[in-house]
């Protein structure tokens, strides 16, 4: 299921959001032009490695804003443009920039816990994104994402609830990252999954610290 958007109005310009999709846009094309030897050291150098982290105490926050790929990059822009915009509208643009970040470092918290010893660099806004859908689960379960669904050889849109939508998405990455741990390999890359776990879980109690105020629905 890959969403669209919500049914929720947005009433203010959410700078924030546009903001960080702007400015992960602009790394990205800037990595996209670097050799493959040249974006290997600026992954390593920018993105969060676990058993280099004392050595690099900028990482946790550097790592958000790095994507391995155009995919891992539209994937994320994607999702925190259906779910961050609801969520800046009703906190306010400081709020949530806070809180983006919050959960961005708690996510990478929860990925070290799990691989304090990885050498391998872990780059992508997902777990800070992870919280921004965390909150929103809390704050509008009710509203429906309007969602692109494949129906075996077809493409068709359908409104789902966003609680369900989000609780799937949980349940996958609990599945993946509980099933990823009798197979941990320091030296490989892949989903980090604890980071999108903890960033989710971030999301769903810190928001309750911050005043939301209702939006209308479509």
């Amino acid at each position: 299921m890959i969403p669209l958007r919500s049914t929720l109005r947005v009433s203010s310009r959410t700078l924030v959001v546009a903001l960080l999709v702007a400015i992960n846009l602009l790394i990205f094309v800037y990595e996209f032009r670097l050799d493959q030897a040249s974006f290997g050291e600026l992954l390593r150098r920018w993105g969060m490695v676990p058993d280099q982290l004392r050595r690099q105490p900028y990482s946790p926050i550097s790592y958000m804003f790095l994507h391995g790929s155009w995919l891992h990059l539209i994937g994320n822009m994607l999702f925190l443009w259906v779910f961050g915009r609801n969520l800046e509208d009703s906190t306010g643009s400081a709020r949530f920039l806070l809180f983006y970040l919050a959960c961005g470092l708690i996510a990478a918290a929860g990925h070290f816990a799990v691989n304090p010893y990885s050498v391998n660099p872990t780059v992508g806004a997902s777990g800070a994104i992870a919280g921004v859908m965390g909150a929103f689960l809390v704050k509008f379960p009710r509203t429906y994402i309007v969602t692109l669904v494949p129906i075996f050889l077809f493409l068709t849109t359908a409104e789902v609830p966003a609680w369900l939508m989000l609780l799937y998405w949980l349940f996958i990455q609990l599945v993946s990252g509980f099933g990823s741990l009798g197979n941990v390999n320091y030296m490989s890359g892949g989903a980090a999954w604890f980071a999108h776990i903890a960033g989710f879980i971030a999301g769903m109690l810190l928001i309750r610290l911050f005043p939301v105020h209702a939006l209308q629905t479509e």
